[in-house]
């Protein structure tokens, strides 16, 4: 017996949105049939990124979306949510980093990272989650998907990116807290802890020699391209994954088995 995974009818919303993985998860999602909601700082980039969609066919809408900002959360959810209609998928994707020795950062740089990638995910989570509990509390049949983007500095320390590290392990956590705590309500949060996974913002990293040493020290000596994670991605945003709760996965070609 064959499984069909099916996303029309879907609104799928992804935070982040503008670059790198986020326009990769968006581009896999409407692929598939959903409706996905852009959300980023970078408006003029996720206008960029929508007229790519629409060529190929799919749907998408754009929000304007500071996750440092409780208020700026709460307006881009109503916003996507009238725009698009009720989010059935979360994909809470924003993130950023900074390298340096743990001796050297400052305030300002721990907040900058904190304040994006556990404050701001978990306030995205939380807003949208309490729509979905009202909803299934109406429809107890109803399914919502929550998929955190995570990291493997979560689950190991890098070196120069401690508070990355920090901030990520504190994500992997936070799936697990919201996993036991909403799944009663056909929530199912996961994360999602991806490996080296070349983006525009560190494809020239990965070209200089601490670059390559690292991606010499990888099992099969290669960098992941985005569209590496499609298949994860596709499988616990879908209904037909209704078994996967606070499951913490990682897509990093074999770097954590070593």
């Amino acid at each position: 017996m064959g499984i069909e995974v099916n996303y029309e009818g879907k609104i799928a919303m992804v935070t982040g949105a503008s670059s790198g993985l986020g326009a990769r998860f968006a581009k896999a999602l409407a692929g598939a049939g959903a409706q996905v909601v852009l959300a980023s700082r970078r408006v003029e980039r996720l206008k960029e990124l929508r007229a790519e969609i629409e060529a190929d066919g799919g749907a998408a809408h754009v929000v304007r979306l500071d996750v440092t900002d409780l208020g700026s959360i709460k307006a881009a959810i109503a916003h996507a949510e009238t725009e698009a209609g009720p989010i059935d998928i979360l994909v809470n994707n924003s993130g950023v980093s900074s390298t340096q020795r743990l001796l050297d950062v400052t305030e300002d740089d721990y907040n900058y990272i904190m304040d994006t990638n556990l404050r701001g995910a978990f306030f995205v989570a939380q807003q949208t989650a309490k729509r979905m509990i009202q909803r299934a509390k109406g429809d107890p049949r109803k399914q919502h998907r929550i998929v955190n983007i995570a990291s493997v500095a979560g689950l190991r320390v890098l070196p120069q990116i401690g508070v990355y590290c920090m901030s990520k392990a504190g994500v992997v956590q936070m799936t697990k807290a919201m996993a036991v705590e909403w799944g009663k309500y056909g929530i199912n949060v996961n994360a999602i802890c991806p490996g080296y996974i070349a983006t525009e913002m560190n494809e020239d990293y990965f070209d200089t020699e601490q670059g390559r040493k690292l991606i010499d020290m990888l099992p099969r000596k290669r960098a992941g391209r985005p569209e590496d994670l499609d298949g994860l991605l596709l499988l616990l945003a879908a209904d037909e994954a209704h078994f996967i709760n606070g499951a913490v996965i990682t897509a990093d070609d074999g770097m954590t088995a070593q």
